[in-house]
């Protein structure tokens, strides 16, 4: 099938209009991808666009849509060079393969205090280091739901790190989300922010906060992890085409059904636990100590790790 000339924007299929595209970005379709694995009614079901005029553009889409095939060895190649952001302890870097990764969504649950948020000042501190001191040499926009975000914990980590702490300040920047579709946005215009101002990091702090108190009870679950669905999958979208790495933070609840062992069980259900590529769970030990373990990784094996909490970070 020949390639449709001059197709890059949902804008450009045929009987997709700005309106229309608004109203298929809304509900998550957001690239010519994503149109082309679509169907005619589906099309017409969120845009009231006709089924033929549908047709025309998931056509035009497949069209335009290339796919390319690589070897397994050419991908082992690509991810050698993968870059990483160090946590400063180096016990939880090498059960991470290295440290957090870019082009991939890092997820740590645990109780309330656990060091979670820590772990995200750390983390927004470090990838503004050089590649050779254990950073991606960018900055960072910090996304946060609960009113965590503290500048003098910043200043004192970049001070432990021997960095300007005013400079680390300017290079983290913050958005305070209210609500659930304020978090969504915040993500959703993201795109030239990333581009103007070098991110290499986004924080989510937390991802499930604002969806849990909106949107309460067996009714509104499937409306609320409809929206999850698309807010997850565009901050891996943005992680992929930008090569940044995402920290998300997500709450718990005790799960009844364990009767043995902990009944912690990480909110948002399968799809944050499909979502995320890396999977942690932090827990408070004996004083400034916390045990962190590897739930899920497609490339390292589960295992645990024992970090502090100091007033320098994170350390072994």
């Amino acid at each position: 099938m020949a390639k449709e000339k001059g197709v890059k924007e949902i804008e450009d299929l045929p009987g997709i209009g700005p309106t229309t595209a608004e109203k298929l970005k809304a509900a998550g379709y957001e690239t010519i991808d994503r149109i082309a694995a679509s169907t005619p009614s589906e099309l017409s079901d969120i845009t009231g666009m006709s089924l033929e005029a549908a047709k025309k553009a998931v056509d035009a889409a497949k069209q335009a849509t290339t796919l390319e095939f690589s070897t397994a060895s050419e991908i082992f190649e690509t991810r050698k060079s993968l870059g990483r952001i160090s946590t400063c302890a180096s016990s939880l870097d090498e059960m991470l393969g290295g440290g957090v990764e870019a082009k991939g969504i890092t997820e740590v649950y645990g109780k309330f205090a656990s060091g979670k948020t820590q772990l995200g000042f750390q983390l927004c501190v470090n990838v503004q280091q050089p590649v050779d001191k254990g950073g991606l040499d960018g900055t960072v926009l910090f996304i946060d739901t609960e009113g965590t975000f503290r500048p003098e914990r910043i200043e004192s980590i970049a001070k432990a790190a021997g960095m300007d702490p005013k400079k680390a300040l300017e290079n983290i920047i913050v958005v305070r989300a209210n609500t659930s579709d304020q978090q969504i946005l915040a993500v959703e215009r993201a795109d030239k922010t990333i581009k103007e101002r070098n991110i290499k990091l986004i924080v989510v702090d937390s991802l499930m906060s604002l969806f849990r108190s909106e949107y309460p009870g067996r009714g509104a679950l499937g409306e609320r992890q409809q929206k999850l669905n698309a807010h997850i999958h565009k901050l891996q979208s943005l992680a992929d085409t930008h090569g940044l790495a995402v920290y998300i933070t997500n709450q718990v609840m005790d799960n009844p059904a364990i009767l043995f062992g902990d009944p912690t069980t990480p909110v948002g259900g399968n799809i944050v636990a499909h979502a995320a590529t890396t999977r942690l769970y932090m827990r408070k030990s004996k004083e400034e100590k916390r045990i962190v373990r590897l739930v899920d990784s497609p490339s390292m094996p589960e295992a645990e790790a024992v970090i502090k909490i100091t007033p320098n970070g994170i350390r072994d």
